[in-house]
């Protein structure tokens, strides 16, 4: 959980030019963030560490004041120099970037997020980048009765228990067999698809008991252009309306913030329910396609290459909505 926000900035020594106007509106862009993030219940410190300190010192340790115990692990750093943010990473901190006037230059590799005009940055946008940084899930939406959120490899047991239902791969694709393999699969689709992509499959958490009840979201299917919805709801709560429920939020997600203005998806034709409810989200019949099934096998290998064997195709309706 993150409790604490830290500005750590690279004192310039270059004084000629418009350094001093540059340094004071930095400092009154941290200054303004660390108050507005200070009422949203954070505590925030501004440290300007000299050249010579990050030499030779720990940044770390000139932090430690005594004043309150350092919890690296509930703190997001922000630098606005690598040189800082590299000691910071290698002692386990998740930090982010902060580009102004005064640095234009810094390139920032090793870490996923740089901020602009600081001052201006919504607490959400903190919350987000610590989270990435930290490899917790991202709260995407909220529902009358359910919480829809990324996917977590924790998350696979759940999983392993809705598909073990014969009716969940009716009409679907299920896990791989070994879940290991689903496991390592989760953990790259984590740190390669929604870093990424900003979207992707989500798991869909019922808020009364915080089970995990389904999973929800949207993908890119290969050979298509068209972003895709896809959907599951575990066989005990369906017929509750948590589908309709779940994939309306998320629609109205996919056209007010991810400005989708085209989604397709496919649905098996005897499956008629779903077929419903799709034309109910907005969905209509445009063709029938035949999709390639089971494209990683029967075995995740990750990186390395493994033997797909003969490919099997299902029949499909596909559907689109357009905004």
């Amino acid at each position: 959980m993150l409790s604490n926000i830290y500005f750590c900035l690279l004192e310039d020594t270059d004084q000629a030019g418009g350094f001093d106007i540059i340094a004071e509106n930095v400092s009154k862009q941290v200054d303004n963030a660390s108050k507005y993030l200070t009422e949203c219940g954070y505590s925030c410190r501004k440290a300007v560490f000299s050249q010579e300190q990050v030499d030779n010192g720990d940044i770390l340790l000139s932090l430690d004041d005594g004043s309150r115990p350092l919890n690296i692990g509930e703190t997001l750093f922000v630098v606005d120099s690598m040189i800082i943010g590299q000691q910071l990473i290698k002692r386990g901190c998740y930090c982010i970037g902060f580009q102004h006037d005064g640095n234009s230059q810094e390139s920032f590799s090793g870490v996923k997020y740089v901020f602009q005009d600081i001052d201006m940055v919504e607490e959400d946008s903190y919350v987000k980048a610590y989270q990435r940084a930290a490899h917790l899930p991202w709260k995407v939406l909220e529902t009358d009765r359910c919480i829809i959120r990324e996917t977590t490899v924790e998350d696979v047991d759940s999983f392993y228990k809705i598909y073990s239902d014969p009716e969940m791969t009716r009409y679907i694709e299920g896990l791989f067999e070994n879940p290991e393999d689903e496991k390592r699969y989760t953990k790259d689709y984590i740190d390669k698809v929604y870093g990424l992509m900003g979207f992707g499959t989500w798991t869909v958490v019922l808020k009364s008991t915080e089970e995990v009840i389904g999973r929800a979201g949207f993908s890119i299917r290969k050979g298509f252009d068209d972003v895709e919805l896809g959907f599951l709801i575990a066989t005990p709560f369906q017929r509750h309306g948590y589908a309709y429920e779940v994939c309306s939020a998320i629609m109205d997600y996919g056209r007010d913030i991810l400005q989708f203005d085209k989604v397709q998806t496919f649905v098996k034709k005897e499956n008629e329910v779903s077929v419903h409810l799709c034309k109910k989200l907005g969905f209509k019949i445009v063709d029938e396609q035949d999709i390639e099934e089971n494209i990683y096998g029967d075995v995740y290998g990750g990186e390395q290459a493994v033997s797909l064997g003969q490919s099997h195709y299902g029949h499909y309706v596909r559907m689109v909505w357009n905004a």
